[in-house]
């Protein structure tokens, strides 16, 4: 018969899987001392503002020393912190800090490649072909009579060639090295056995710190196979490659068979921990080949990104939660919902534009698109229904800093202010993912308001000051109170990991019952629509004499 102590030990190992957890960009939260970039520091000061939103984990980005090719993926020393964001001290402070607010601490890791400021990247541009410090790479010969051809004619994501020539130590043009991303983020080689063992070390290090739980970025791409002939990029292309993969997990270096193996090696480590350490994987794959990721001998879970790829369209919503609805069920994990994070267009930007961009929508800004095109009433308003509809999903929800303040899309940085590889790879034709990592404002004055003392590393526009934290604290009504009341509400309200949903109100309306009786009703339509008996305890904007109004979710018990 099950105890009380099993019942408390059941939900200290499980916690993940309906938590609400905060995403911060730890060089756009918090600035502690002045210098313009957020850091360790500004985030422990920040716990209270973070328990008063009842959150039960921060998924903390890179916060390890890089020089910031991208975004802090680039990171030269996998066991420390960034100087410039503090010490690992001042990390320690924070774990404990956010532990005595009952907030769990995920940390981003980047196993598919390192910086190539690396140690391990500085010996093998000093060693030379076939040694054992580049075969912790992936190095390869180049193709032509001098090796003056990369071995493929694959592209990087970032654009421009996946493969970078490099000098030997003699000064002679020698061997290429593999990229997917950025030419600063040489690929690591998980053939070796050295770099799988590394990474268990770096598991261990931070999970005796205190870290809860991973976040693994670019799950699906450790493992490579680079047999002769390699497979042209039209080739690829032709076979349906990209970030889907193939669904046979044959595609060269997406989502191979192959990279499950790593992860029951992490799964041993995790479960070293009382409570079992936890993950989730960054996989951009088939939704049929997802379950993997998630499984109990894997990571434990998998994000899936289908709402932030959807138009604020009721048939898009429901297809795609039922279907991950399913699909949780079958790896035995958890759902994981996302509307926003550091990689896409705040939603409350996307939700303002036409539909049928999705996530693509920064080809829309690339094409000429600019802040005049954002309808940002209605932006924010479809955002505050979203938000609401995911919060009463079951699985964990991941919100991105901001979105509760329902902070917009920066759209208009200037081109010299803008950091991100995908805007500079391109030559400014791509306007890359500055935009939705601009630094929060926490205060409606202030040369950066409130966010240190003084300019961010990313400029703030003007019309920040009206989304401050410290203005929506005096507003009745604002987006802040919401997800504030959401998270707490939820907190209670989540029982077991089902739904059922609830037809009749017509094809604009989404309706579900959790099992205990909790409500939750989104209109996308235009007309308002009917409730169903019983109390409103929460709704994204006022009801009209009762009635639920267009592009607004309530929640009745």
């Amino acid at each position: 018969m099950s105890t009380a102590a099993d019942s408390n030990q059941v939900s200290a190992a499980t916690w993940w899987r309906q938590a609400a957890v905060y995403q911060i960009y730890p060089r756009s939260f918090s600035d502690s001392n002045g210098d313009g970039l957020g850091d360790i520091k500004g985030i422990t000061a920040k716990v209270p503002y973070l328990k008063s939103l009842g959150i039960d984990a921060v998924w903390l980005s890179p916060f390890y020393p890089s020089a910031l090719a991208d975004g802090g993926y680039d990171v030269d020393d996998y066991r420390n912190v960034d100087p410039k964001l503090g010490t690992l001290e001042d990390f320690d402070e924070m774990a404990s800090a956010l532990h005595a607010a009952g907030i769990k601490l995920i940390a981003d890791i980047v196993p598919n490649h390192s910086s190539d400021r690396h140690e391990w990247f500085r010996e093998a541009l000093a060693s030379p072909k076939g040694s054992a410090a580049r075969d912790r790479y992936i190095f390869r010969d180049g193709k032509g009579p001098n090796g003056e051809f990369p071995p493929s004619d694959w592209d990087s994501v970032f654009g421009g060639p996946a493969w970078e020539r490099i000098t030997e130590p003699d000064g002679t043009p020698g061997q290429w090295y593999m990229h997917i991303f950025a030419k600063e983020q040489p690929d690591l080689n998980w053939a070796n056995r050295e770099v799988r063992d590394d990474f268990l070390k770096t598991l261990r290090f931070w999970s005796d710190r205190g870290v809860d739980g991973f976040r693994v970025d670019v799950a699906h791409a450790l493992t490579k196979d680079l047999t002769e002939p390699m497979l042209s990029k039209v080739e690829l292309t032709l076979e349906g490659a990209g970030f889907d993969g193939f669904e046979d997990g044959s595609h060269p270096f997406w989502d191979r068979d192959e990279v499950h193996e790593i992860y029951a090696e992490w799964r041993e480590v995790f479960n070293e921990y009382d409570p079992p350490r936890t993950a989730v994987a960054e996989a951009w794959v088939h939704a049929s080949r997802r379950a993997r990721y998630a499984s109990s001998e894997g990571l434990g879970q998998a994000f899936n990104f289908d709402l932030l790829q959807a138009d604020f369209d009721a048939s898009q919503f429901r297809r795609i939660i039922a279907e991950n609805l399913t699909l949780a069920e079958e790896s035995g994990a958890s759902s994981t919902w996302v509307l926003s994070n550091h990689d896409v267009v705040r939603h409350a930007t996307r939700y303002g534009l036409p539909n049928g961009l999705g996530r693509h929508c920064l080809q829309w800004f690339r094409e000429g698109g600019t802040a005049k095109d954002v309808n940002t009433e209605l932006g924010l308003r479809r955002a505050r229904a979203a938000s609401l509809l995911m919060l009463a999903l079951p699985g964990s929800a991941y919100l991105y800093q901001g979105e509760e303040l329902g902070l917009q899309e920066v759209v208009d940085l200037p081109a010299a202010s803008r950091q991100d590889p995908w805007f500079v790879r391109s030559n400014g034709t791509d306007v890359g993912r500055d935009g939705c990592r601009v630094p929060l404002p926490w205060t409606s004055e202030g040369s950066s308001f409130g966010f240190g003392a003084g300019a961010s590393h990313l400029p703030q526009p003007e019309w920040f000051s009206a989304y401050a934290a410290a203005t929506q604290e005096e507003q009745t009504g604002s987006t802040l109170a919401l997800y504030r009341k959401a998270l707490r509400l939820r907190r209670n309200l989540h029982t077991e990991e089902q739904l059922k949903w609830v037809d009749g109100a017509g094809a604009a309306v989404l309706h579900f019952v959790r099992p205990n009786g909790w409500h939750s009703v989104t209109n996308f339509g235009t007309e308002p629509v009917g409730l169903p008996a019983g109390t409103v305890i929460l709704s994204s904007s006022a009801l009209v004499e009762g009635k639920l109004p267009a592009d607004t979710t309530a929640w009745i018990i």
